[in-house]
């Protein structure tokens, strides 16, 4: 039976106008097939997100709220190709990678549900497998001092990153690290994606409760420690009524 590392495998990447997921936009989204022994297949998209791209943001990936508004497709028409691309991808059996996907994943929730397009979780449901080389590399070697960006982990394990926070570049970089990781670990390597994705949903979980308390205990941090979310791989949206 073949690894599911060695398999075909979906990365995925956003930039966005942010780092609040329930209020910022996709500035740019890529899913790309690789691996399996065949050819890279790379989908890309480019929205106007609808609001202006701040300052901040536009030094990270490199788009500009003008070039957005030029060059962008509209975000409703983007938010729709993507949720499907990533089922299509989801209902072929293959894994999603995505470097940090709670944050993706659930930026791409709540842009579905801004412009009515049917949310990835309500298509696909138990058959989303997601492969996190973040939550890979914390659980493989969790005390290692240094970033733990996808730049970092790319140093760590040897993978080329040309072209940093562009989508396509950090999606099949990510693959890449979930290929090292799962190369040189063998639980991670021999598990089935299935047993992958539940041991992740607890490692995540782990991991982000030691984050909250750490940030609770150090001085000048404490207020840090509420907003650390530990649900993985995405945040579910909250109810009508106020239940999560």
């Amino acid at each position: 039976m073949t690894a599911w590392f060695e398999g075909r495998l979906a990365g995925f990447d956003l930039e966005t106008t942010g780092v609040d997921v329930e209020n910022d936009r996709i500035v740019t989204a890529c899913v790309v097939q690789c691996g399996g022994k065949q050819p890279t297949q790379s989908f890309n998209w480019l929205a106007d997100p609808g609001i202006d791209i701040p300052e901040g943001a536009a030094k990270v990936h490199g788009i500009t709220t003008e070039r957005a508004r030029a060059e962008g497709r509209p975000a409703a028409e983007v938010v729709e190709q993507l949720v499907a691309a990533l089922a299509e991808n989801v209902s072929a059996g293959l894994p999603i990678v995505a470097m940090n996907a709670s944050f993706d994943l659930t930026i791409v929730d709540r842009e579905a549900r801004r412009y009515g397009v049917q949310p990835l979780v309500d298509i696909v449901g138990d058959d989303l497998l997601v492969v996190d080389p973040r939550v890979l590399d914390k659980k493989v070697d969790p005390y290692r001092r240094g970033g733990r960006k996808l730049e970092d982990l790319c140093r760590t394990y040897d993978v080329a990153l040309d072209g940093a926070h562009s989508a396509d570049a950090d999606a099949i970089a990510a693959c890449r690290v979930a290929w090292r990781i799962a190369k040189k670990t063998k639980p991670i390597g021999e598990a089935t994606l299935g047993q992958l994705h539940k041991q992740q949903i607890e490692w995540a979980r782990q991991q982000a409760e030691s984050l909250r308390d750490y940030f609770a205990r150090t001085p000048g941090k404490e207020s840090w420690a509420d907003g650390v979310r530990t649900e993985w791989p995405f945040i579910p949206a909250q109810r009508a009524g106020g239940d999560a």
